[in-house]
């Protein structure tokens, strides 16, 4: 596997959804910005092609740093901020930083939100972070959502990661984005109820997607991507509604509940590529993880945690420092050591992947993967055909629709 999912996510999703976006033909032709040059940025995590995910894998690099007490390079920080074009959004990549971002430059909705988290978690850059907000409050749509590129149709996932940057940034919507979660939350008794769904299919269908489940969960809370355990709820782990649409809280909570039955005999979610047999799903686990501990529901969220530290390392060490801060994320929300993940020094590894940090708030020893650069292009992802992916995650891609 390798981090670029977010290009094969996005291909994925035109397949399963059957439509185009402003987002998937800038990829399908090879853009949305300029290509790397061979020699990748000092400041920049990963050794893959960063032209689909530079900003997303850096953003969520900088945040694990932050989550557990590790002072990030300031030159890890300044590429960041230097990607930022003048109205203030991100494009998953640009080559030229210094040269104004001009029609070529797609920018999109989840780059943004996560450098505005990322910005805000390494303080300094608050005028940088402010003027993408203002950017993403521009972009929300009519319906209260938001979607992957300017102009597109909402989508679970991408009013998700926007929600999260408000709250990072102390800062709500225009129009209140809770009434669309609760519109595409499936009913329950019905099957899948209690998921979320990406979006609704051409004739309106809803169709339960754990990716978007867990982004859709924390969007409802209210969280970003860096959390920690809630208080448990009262109720029980069930999909209830007290009235025909459900409330903002109860999205939350049957969102919950939704994931937890579905990893509650094997530990993991899965994945099935067109042709092969179902394979576990490393990146939305991780995420599930995430969205159980954010609801309060640790308990639910120790079998999949333990599936994680004991099969996870050799995913993050092949994938590269978004994986990584996956990993450490979801390690977090529980309170649990990422220094200590089945014998894996999580924070380790990923600082690894890019320029040495300032400073750790710990000594970081134990056995550990090297987390060496990986090298991996999302080429051979395209190129074969397996854009559905394996082990994504809304964290780890943020756009894949594929149906669970």
């Amino acid at each position: 596997m390798t981090v670029l999912r977010r290009a094969a996510g996005v291909l994925a999703a035109t397949a399963v959804i059957g439509t185009a976006t402003p987002a998937t033909t800038a990829l399908a032709a090879g853009s949305p910005s300029p290509s790397t040059s061979a020699v990748l940025p000092s400041g920049l995590y990963g050794g893959a092609d960063p032209k689909f995910d530079g900003v997303w894998r850096q953003s969520l690099a900088l945040l694990a740093q932050r989550a557990v007490g590790v002072t990030p390079a300031v030159k890890a920080v300044d590429w960041l901020a230097g990607q930022q074009c003048a109205n203030g959004a991100f494009a998953a990549f640009r080559a030229e930083p210094t040269s104004a971002c001009d029609a070529k430059v797609t920018v999109d909705t989840n780059s943004t939100a996560a450098a505005v988290q990322a910005l805000k978690a390494v303080g300094g850059h608050d005028a940088a972070a402010d003027k993408a907000v203002s950017w993403l409050k521009s972009q929300q749509n009519k319906d209260g959502g938001w979607g992957y590129a300017p102009g597109s149709p909402s989508d679970t996932n991408s009013t998700g990661v926007v929600i999260g940057a408000l709250a990072a940034a102390g800062e709500s919507a225009q129009r209140s984005p809770y009434d669309l979660l609760a519109k595409w939350s499936l009913a329950c008794g019905k099957d899948g109820g209690g998921a979320l769904a990406y979006q609704p299919d051409k004739q309106g269908k809803l169709t339960a997607n754990a990716d978007a489940t867990a982004a859709g969960v924390l969007g409802a809370l209210g969280k970003g991507f860096v959390t920690t355990a809630g208080k448990a709820p009262a109720k029980a782990p069930a999909c209830a509604t007290s009235g025909k649409t459900p409330t903002r809280e109860e999205v939350a909570r049957n969102g919950a509940a939704y994931l937890a039955d579905a990893m509650s005999r094997s530990g993991h979610l899965v994945s099935t590529l067109p042709g092969a047999s179902p394979q576990p799903d490393f990146g939305n686990t991780a995420d599930a993880v995430v969205a159980l501990a954010a609801q309060g529901w640790t308990g639910q969220a120790q079998k999949p945690y333990a599936w994680l530290e004991a099969h996870a390392a050799p995913w993050a060490e092949q994938s590269g420092p978004a994986a990584y801060a996956e990993l450490v994320l979801a390690a977090h929300a529980m309170g649990a050591d990422p220094r200590d993940f089945g014998g894996t020094n999580l924070v380790t590894a990923l600082n690894a992947t890019g320029p040495a940090p300032q400073a750790a708030a710990a000594k970081q020893g134990g056995k550990h993967a090297e987390g060496k650069k990986s090298g991996n292009s999302v080429w051979w992802i395209v190129g074969t055909g397996l854009v559905a992916g394996i082990g994504i995650g809304f964290l780890f891609s943020g756009r894949r629709k594929q149906q669970l």
